[in-house]
């Protein structure tokens, strides 16, 4: 370890959809966050552990910010507000391609009233031409008095090590957090759940998305052989939506399944026999309970 060792905790907040978990999967080198094309894909505050010879930065990746529709979408922007109060340096994430918007200024008006470091990052600039990105950075500095302006593409890599190092200069002296070799917080069963849900965003149609919870019932390995015995319960609101997650004769499950466990083999380093079921619990995201049970709970803050 170097003479002198940073550490810190740095928060990652921005509208859903802007590369939030693309980054954060980039920077920790493997799949932590989970990846959608569908917004408000995290649901819960996703710490990621970044560890290099001289520091060490944790980032809490948080839901997006955005005006709730229901209990669970309440708990989602509580989790993302109370973040900002914890860490020593905010970056604000939009997307290039989408430019300025309202969501963006509901998140400003928050971020005005928090003393710490607050960097914009464009996202996605390999999306749009350079001349476009000017006029987008001279329309956020008026909004508010941002440390830096760092322009960078998640996806591709471009300028994310220029962003870790204006970053980790940032960061106050301090121990280390975590062992080097972990990059997470969360237990594998929380990762475990999140990639069979991510397979779920992925292959459904839109009307079943944001009702998708992921319950494992048992991980357990068997002694005889290099293989991982996992159950798992896909949950939805409706039984129209178990319909398409299942599909004709359980296609679309084995589908999910299938990804899943590609995913789960390269975490735990073992094969993997993946079980999936899928049950109904109607309006479970306007239920405290089930949203407790589920792993959605207001005592963790």
């Amino acid at each position: 370890m170097a003479d002198s060792f940073k550490s810190g905790f740095i928060a990652i907040i921005g509208r859903p959809n802007v590369g939030k978990s693309t980054f954060m999967n980039r920077v920790i080198g493997q799949k932590i966050a989970i990846m959608s094309d569908k917004p408000q894909t995290t649901r819960n505050k996703i710490q990621g552990v970044y560890t290099d010879a001289e520091s060490q930065i944790v980032f809490i990746d948080t839901p997006g910010i955005h005006k709730p529709k229901h209990k669970l979408g309440d708990f989602m922007v509580k989790m993302a507000e109370h973040s900002l109060n914890e860490v020593d340096a905010i970056m604000f994430m939009i997307n290039a391609e989408e430019g300025y918007g309202r969501g963006d200024q509901f998140i400003i008006d928050r971020l005005s009233n928090v003393d710490k470091p607050v960097y914009l990052i464009i996202n996605k600039i390999d999306r749009v031409h350079p001349d476009d990105l000017l006029p987008l950075i001279d329309q956020y500095k008026e909004k508010l008095d941002f440390q830096e302006i760092i322009p960078i593409s998640a996806l591709e890599g471009n300028n994310v090590n220029h962003l870790l190092k204006v970053l980790k200069e940032e960061l106050p002296e301090g121990p280390q957090y975590y062992p080097e070799d972990q990059v997470t917080d969360h237990p594998e069963r929380f990762i475990i759940s999140e990639m069979i849900r991510e397979k779920a965003l992925h292959l459904t149609r839109e009307e079943v998305p944001h009702s998708i919870a992921v319950v494992i019932e048992g991980i357990k390995r068997r002694e005889d052989k290099d293989m991982v015995d996992i159950q798992a319960v896909i949950i939805v609101e409706r039984s129209s939506q178990k319909g398409i997650i299942i599909g004709k004769r359980g296609s679309m499950l084995k589908e999910i399944g299938q990804r899943a466990r590609e995913d789960i083999e390269a975490l735990l380093g073992s094969k993997v026999f993946l079980e999936l079921w899928v049950k109904v619990q109607k309006d479970w995201r306007n239920k405290q309970l089930q949203l407790s049970e589920f792993g959605y709970r207001d005592d963790e803050y």
